[in-house]
């Protein structure tokens, strides 16, 4: 795992931004890409899944939940602040460039086929219970990790990340995508990253930061 991450940085630091735009810059992307994947799955497949890898497991998919809402906001944006008598119709590439941004697209295409449209996209990328890259998807994974580090080393401080990580899960367990778009869908995907961000804080303040009275009164 360790040989695999130092392998990935090394690359990356030994490139410069005239080399990769000169020589090849979609290699260089898919490398770090592909160098990223294999990070992950030789620590899925070498690492004890105890608290060491329950963190890490946090720390990708909070990262991810907050990241996938910050670029489906981006994205929709302009498709939803258009006049509702004159809506903007971004083509079909623009969607697909928004589904493969996520490493999405062919499991998208394997629950809607190859008819790619926003709603179906923002509900994908939103709401999929199954789809590893929804931030539905990482919202339970959160929750998950944060139950089993919370029961592996006792700390009731972490109460508050653990009810914080439950209330994302819950939003997007219930929520529809219609309603979503319908209501204000900007002002819920800032929600979603600042319920991340302060997921990511209550974390810190409970494993990181924590004082000396109370690791000794937990």
């Amino acid at each position: 795992m360790w040989e695999q991450l130092n392998r990935l940085y090394l690359k990356v630091k030994g490139s410069s931004i005239d080399e990769i735009w000169q020589d090849d810059p979609v290699e260089f992307y898919q490398a770090v890409k592909e160098g990223a994947h294999l990070f992950q799955g030789i620590t899925d497949a070498t690492m004890t899944h105890g608290e060491g890898w329950q963190f890490i497991q946090v720390g990708r998919y909070l990262e991810r939940a907050s990241v996938t809402a910050a670029l489906i906001d981006q994205h929709f944006r302009p498709f939803l602040e258009a006049p509702s008598d004159a809506p903007i119709a971004l083509d079909y590439i623009d969607w697909v460039g928004l589904l493969r941004c996520c490493t999405a697209f062919e499991a998208y295409c394997k629950v809607y086929t190859a008819d790619v449209k926003p709603e179906c996209v923002a509900e994908f990328l939103l709401l999929n219970g199954e789809g590893p890259r929804s931030v539905r998807f990482a919202a339970d994974r959160v929750q998950r990790s944060m139950q089993a580090i919370s029961q592996a080393t006792g700390t009731r401080s972490a109460g508050r990340a653990e009810r914080l990580a439950g209330r994302l899960r819950a939003s997007l367990d219930y929520g529809q995508v219609d309603e979503i778009i319908a209501e204000n869908m900007h002002t819920y995907l800032e929600s979603i990253q600042r319920q991340c961000a302060a997921i990511h804080g209550a974390i810190y303040q409970a494993y990181v930061s924590y004082s000396v009275d109370a690791a000794l009164t937990s």
